[in-house]
């Protein structure tokens, strides 16, 4: 089966009702990034920090998966789907996509405040005060914040580097280091770009554009592809 690799942004979770990641005034749900975002932000006030990741946590089990990740979960039937997320929720996972890697961490689990490779599944919405690591410290949710490594990212540029069919969904390409993973795409590979505001992907003609909401344009994008796999067999 050909590899099809697939970054998906903030876009694809927002039609769950989703908002993860900040709006255009730098807030996220009416936080500052700064004071719920950063490693200084838990060492200043880790109550905050904790209670703002407790009520996304909340969110998202609450959110259901849509159209556009459902979308993505069929097409495993037909090709070897990599699905690379800059989201912190569980939604392609819940949707059915059994190959998914998350650059930024995810919320559904929490990890150590001493070793961030020490992580834990989360029993409900809620990681509370009393609860500790292994180490003996308090526990912190499992997102990567500004100003901290990204610890999957040389792992995505490998998949990248592997595509035989490249799509970026609901993402503008704004955020580095994630942004640049689509330079390690083969040059000879077709893009497929689907968000309501299409980012500049290079490629001229190999990148195909869909102008619409993700769970508009994915299907669009895998009818296509299903139809061409069709008709190579």
């Amino acid at each position: 089966m050909k590899k099809l690799v697939v970054l998906t942004g903030a876009g694809i979770s927002a039609e769950s009702g989703l908002q993860t990641f900040r709006d255009k005034g730098g807030l996220w749900e009416g936080y500052n990034i700064e004071d719920v975002a950063t490693p200084e932000a838990w060492q200043r006030n880790p109550d905050l920090v904790q209670r703002f990741y407790n009520e996304r946590r909340k969110g998202v089990l609450e959110a259901e998966p849509n159209a556009a990740h459902k979308a993505l979960a069929a097409l495993q039937k037909n090709f070897d789907v990599q699905i690379i997320t800059q989201n912190i929720d569980d939604l392609h996972e819940r949707a059915g996509s059994v190959n998914v890697l998350h650059l930024h961490g995810i919320i559904t689990r929490s990890q150590s405040d001493f070793d961030p490779a020490v992580t834990y599944p989360i029993d409900g919405w809620e990681i509370k005060a009393a609860d500790l690591c292994e180490y003996g410290l308090p526990l912190r949710p499992h997102v990567v914040w500004f100003g901290e490594a990204v610890p999957n990212l040389q792992i995505a540029a490998e998949l990248c580097a592997e595509a035989a069919i490249f799509a970026v969904i609901g993402t503008k390409l704004a955020v580095y280091p994630a942004a640049g993973l689509i330079d390690y795409v083969p040059d000879d590979v077709i893009r497929y770009v689907i968000d309501l505001d299409i980012p500049y992907v290079r490629g001229g003609a190999l990148v195909r554009k869909i102008e619409a909401p993700a769970t508009v344009g994915v299907p669009v994008m895998v009818a296509e592809l299903m139809d061409s796999n069709e008709q190579l067999q």
